[in-house]
């Protein structure tokens, strides 16, 4: 190495230049090299600043090189596990969409015997609400597949908020669930004041829905579903 590149060193790390700054300026000093050259200097206040900025800021700019990195391995390991998990499933026998039925009625069902004058009445009906359309879809066929309900016994009942647009709501589940629009037999606006300035206005970009059947003995019958999952756990 020359005399030169000896000099060009020590201008550069009295700047306050790191050492792989100053390998890169000069080319092919070695870092055992510059630190024999170096190891005298005495750096100015003004260098040391300088010097410890940089070293922050390439810090910070490898650990957000590394939180890319980790962050795209992680959303590639996420995409492996939700596929394989997918494919773990499969296609639903009758029993497992009946299980499956009987699930989403016990969390989302309305199960409480109805009552007059504090008596219990003899006729029940089906009640299920949801603002999710993939389980309202898993719910519609259990009832219409496992339970022979035909479609146009099921009738719908839709909340709406104020931001939302009647008809579009109304023609959203239509068309996702697969049932026509005179199965809607009530749509009204309106929050709950436990729920009011709690949540995004826009949080449910389709309201709710209320999946009703009038039928005492399906109601029997899930309720009966419910108790034999609740047995069998």
């Amino acid at each position: 190495m020359t005399r030169i590149d000896k000099q060009k060193a020590l201008q550069l790390r009295l700047q306050g230049k790191t050492y792989t700054e100053i390998r890169k300026e000069l080319g092919g000093v070695s870092k055992s090299t510059l630190s024999l050259w170096l190891k005298d200097v005495v750096l100015s206040d003004a260098a040391k600043r300088a010097l410890a900025a940089r070293t922050k800021e390439k810090s910070f700019a490898g650990i957000l090189r590394w939180s890319k990195s980790q962050t795209a391995k992680a959303l590639k390991r996420k995409e492996t596990i939700k596929q394989s998990a997918a494919g773990e499933v499969g296609e639903l026998s009758d029993r497992e969409l009946m299980l499956v039925g009987a699930a989403l009625y016990w969390a989302e069902g309305y199960k409480r015997p109805l009552k007059r004058n504090g008596r219990e009445l003899i006729a029940h009906y089906i009640s299920f609400t949801n603002s999710d359309m993939e389980m309202a879809k898993v719910f519609l066929k259990c009832m219409t597949r496992i339970c022979g309900v035909e479609v146009s016994r099921v009738k719908v009942e839709a909340r709406i908020f104020k931001h939302h647009n009647a008809d579009e709501v109304v023609g959203y589940w239509s068309r996702e669930l697969g049932i026509s629009k005179e199965n809607f037999v009530k749509t009204y606006a309106g929050i709950s004041s436990a729920s009011a300035g709690k949540r995004p206005y826009n949080r449910l970009p389709y309201g709710v829905i209320q999946i009703r059947i009038n039928s005492t003995d399906l109601f029997h019958r899930i309720m009966g579903w419910i108790e034999g999952l609740k047995k069998s756990l």
